[in-house]
């Protein structure tokens, strides 16, 4: 049977690991430690031209929750068409009302605007942080989403792994389950044997130090508690042990 497993990224390095390590589509961020925002539309292009597999960007224009108003969503309007410029495949997002319903009205415009450039459609986490998954999901069918990244609504996916196979049971097939957050070759034959699932969602982080030869550390970039001269990249071999995991 095959399955399909997203490699989350936010570099080029990691795209040229994900795809050596056998992943089968891309997810493009920025800011991975934020849960992943809105690439540059330079880091879409270049995916795009580099990439031998679909590449779905990141649609998130701030860190936070999935409330967004009219100017926010004007902005990620303008990002999906820089995705289909980019030439890639698809795009990512979600939106929620202060009740935690699917804001119907905003995530009816940001799916016209993918449709209307022939852009599949993801939506992510938000769903976690919905009032009632049950309604949010037929939202999202309704939307004509190919798929929902979700963990369960839970912090990883191994302790969502009941509203998992709920979610694959009232899908039934109208809408694609991927199976994301806290996914390793550890856990991913259970989570998909338990549950259903045929696709998965991983970033397979590590780390590496920079190539940099001589350079200041006094000078902090961002947060204090950063180092600038460790790297986050994917893990090759973290992403092919769960391909492994599912042949």
């Amino acid at each position: 049977m095959k399955y399909h497993v997203e490699v989350c990224i936010d570099n080029l390095e990691s795209l040229h690991n994900a795809i050596n390590g056998g992943a089968t589509r891309i997810e493009l961020c920025s800011s991975l430690a934020l849960g992943g925002l809105t690439p540059s539309f330079g880091f879409m292009k270049k995916a795009g031209q580099i990439s031998t597999i679909p590449v779905y960007a990141m649609i998130r224009p701030r860190q936070g929750d999935f409330l967004y108003d009219q100017d926010d969503v004007d902005a990620m309007l303008l990002d999906i068409e820089a995705a289909a410029e980019a030439g890639l495949q698809g795009v990512v997002f979600g939106v929620l009302t202060a009740d935690g319903d699917v804001d119907m009205p905003l995530a009816q415009q940001l799916a016209d605007k993918a449709k209307l450039y022939d852009l599949g459609i993801t939506f992510h986490r938000a769903i976690d942080q919905s009032s009632h998954w049950q309604q949010a999901l037929e939202n999202v069918i309704e939307l004509g989403c190919e798929r929902i990244l979700t963990s369960g609504l839970a912090s990883n996916v191994k302790q969502g792994i009941e509203v998992l196979k709920e979610m694959v049971a009232l899908a039934d097939g109208r809408v694609s389950i991927m199976a994301g957050a806290g996914l390793t070759a550890d856990n991913v034959q259970e989570i998909v044997s338990h549950t259903s699932v045929r696709e998965v969602h991983l970033s397979g982080k590590t780390t590496r130090s920079s190539y940099m030869n001589a350079a200041s550390e006094a000078a902090k970039m961002g947060n204090q508690e950063i180092d600038d001269f460790i790297i986050p990249i994917t893990n090759s071999s973290a992403i092919e042990k769960v391909v492994n995991a599912l042949s």
